[in-house]
């Protein structure tokens, strides 16, 4: 009998991925913070104890990437080595493993999408501790295991970068936002949807899966705000010049678009555009009432 675990499912890819399960008519067992913390060794013990999960998605992270320049430790103990427990545990029990990474692997100096197998090389504590997740997973690995690395991630639950834009544009708040880091924007929906599209297909080893195409964060905020409505002054700056503003930000990779040729070659599907996804967002925020 399959059963199906999701470890950080108060956070915005768990919830994504226990609704696109139920959708399915499947049961997971959702695990929040308060029910397993990956801090406490004692947790993930109890978690394959008690629920024995033959697949285990790990949705778990310290994910406040500013805060963990302040709490490298805290950040290695969460997104490193609790991952590679996770490993071990999901070996013995024989639990296909599915866990979750981030394009600030890398460094950005790269001039086109960066494939799963290119040189990591992050530039802050938090994409220093998702590599050591990586690390610890892949020396520990259980016989089934896929790494999904993922790049601006944002969805219902929870705080994320369109939310803020649209609720302080709505506040008259004037935007200032960088217009020199390019990534992807990848919805939670559509994100679940590829994971178990690649689960489906039996997938191992790192893969890269975001919305189609690439926008500076500058483009995205002013597609938030034109997609929700709202009126609002947008202007561009440099991270130079945000940096000067907030020095104590964690730097963040200039380019980190992710090639998901992979993706596609696996399972047949090419990831809608990422202005598409914002507007599916921008539909399901509605349905649901609003922020």
């Amino acid at each position: 009998m399959e059963s199906i675990v999701i470890t950080g499912a108060g956070g915005m890819v768990g919830h994504a991925l226990a609704e696109a399960i139920q959708r399915r008519g499947q049961t997971a067992t959702a695990q929040d913070r308060a029910r397993c913390d990956l801090a406490h060794s004692a947790d993930i013990e109890r978690l394959f104890s008690e629920h024995r999960p033959t697949l285990l998605f790990n949705c778990a992270a310290h994910t406040k990437v500013d805060l963990c320049e302040d709490e490298p430790e805290k950040a290695d103990a969460i997104n490193g080595h609790a991952v590679g427990r996770l490993a071990q545990l999901a070996r013995e029990h024989g639990t296909y493993l599915v866990h979750y990474s981030t394009d600030f692997v890398f460094d950005g100096k790269s001039a086109q999408p960066y494939r799963p197998n290119d040189a990591v090389n992050p530039i802050s504590a938090y994409g220093r501790s998702k590599l050591l997740g990586e690390t610890e997973l892949q020396r520990n690995a259980p016989e089934k295991w896929l790494i999904i690395r993922t790049a601006w991630v944002y969805g219902r639950h929870g705080v994320c970068f369109p939310r803020i834009m649209v609720e302080r544009a709505k506040g008259g708040h004037a935007l200032k936002v960088v217009s020199d880091e390019i990534g992807s924007p990848t919805f939670t929906d559509d994100l679940a949807d590829a994971t178990l599209a690649l689960v489906d297909r039996g997938a191992t080893g790192m893969v890269h899966v975001t919305n189609s195409g690439s926008v500076n964060r500058y483009d995205f905020a002013r597609a938030a705000v034109e997609e929700f409505g709202v009126q609002a002054h947008v202007s561009p700056i440099t991270t130079a010049e945000w940096l000067q503003i907030r020095p104590k930000q964690a730097r963040r990779p200039a380019y980190s678009v992710l090639d998901c040729s992979a993706y596609e070659k696996l399972t047949g599907k090419r990831m809608r555009p990422w202005r598409e996804a914002l507007r599916a967002y921008r539909q399901s925020v509605d349905s649901a009432g609003g922020f």
